[in-house]
């Protein structure tokens, strides 16, 4: 007969094996319904998109999207969240001699995740017209990332925090404007917003925008 010792060591083995598998499960059929929500917006649209049609493309019950996002709006909103640039932007500041590379590349990089990803622009136009928990939470989300960056490149540049502020705000708009534009409109003031030579072009025009900016310092 085992100690009692080595009972409870057994047992504690035991329910630490089951914990990591039943977290290891649930990470797994949270990402089979985040890739469900992808594949029926790319097959039928933002409109079919419903609980048991999600549950069904996932092979799994409807009752763990209730249980593991609240909602299908809490499961929505976490596709965002997964794929959204700014939530997402994780990088080494630069210093300053590098700060004007940095910057254009962020801008960069913003652009080819909303042109790169037809869900998350459909869904961006969903999020437009929320005002949800979930969507709060993203906003906060994406607020507090703005405003760290918009500090880190004030003390990098020089310029006060209002004014990396505004020309933040005009670049990461427009940019999330046009590519939400892009399938519905050919042309914005003569730039082709469907094809890669336009979107070059206002590439160009940022970088051009961010060197005059960082000149003045």
């Amino acid at each position: 007969m085992l100690p009692i010792g080595n009972i409870y060591l057994f047992l504690n083995v035991i329910l630490n094996y089951m914990e990591r598998e039943l977290l290891r499960n649930r990470k797994a059929t949270e990402q089979r319904l985040l890739s469900a929500i992808q594949e029926l917006i790319e097959e039928s649209g933002f409109e079919k998109l419903g609980i048991n049609a999600v549950a069904s493309k996932a092979g799994v019950s409807k009752m763990l999207i209730y249980r593991y996002f609240g909602s299908l709006d809490g499961l929505v909103a976490a596709y965002i969240e997964q794929y959204d640039f700014w939530i997402n932007f994780k990088s080494n500041l630069p210093k300053k001699e590098g700060l004007e590379n940095f910057i254009k590349e962020m801008f960069h990089c913003q652009i080819a995740v909303l042109r790169g990803n037809y869900t998350l622009r459909r869904l961006y136009r969903w999020e437009f017209m929320s005002g949800n928990k979930f969507i709060k939470d993203l906003r906060r989300q994406r607020e507090d990332k703005g405003v760290w960056l918009i500090e880190a490149v004030s003390r990098l540049s020089g310029h006060p925090c209002r004014e990396v502020a505004v020309i933040a705000t005009l670049l990461s708009a427009s940019i999330s404007y046009l590519a939400l534009l892009e399938e519905n409109c050919d042309f914005y003031n003569g730039i082709s917003l469907q094809t890669d030579e336009g979107w070059e072009q206002l590439q160009e025009g940022i970088d051009e925008l961010i060197s005059l900016w960082i000149s003045k310092l």
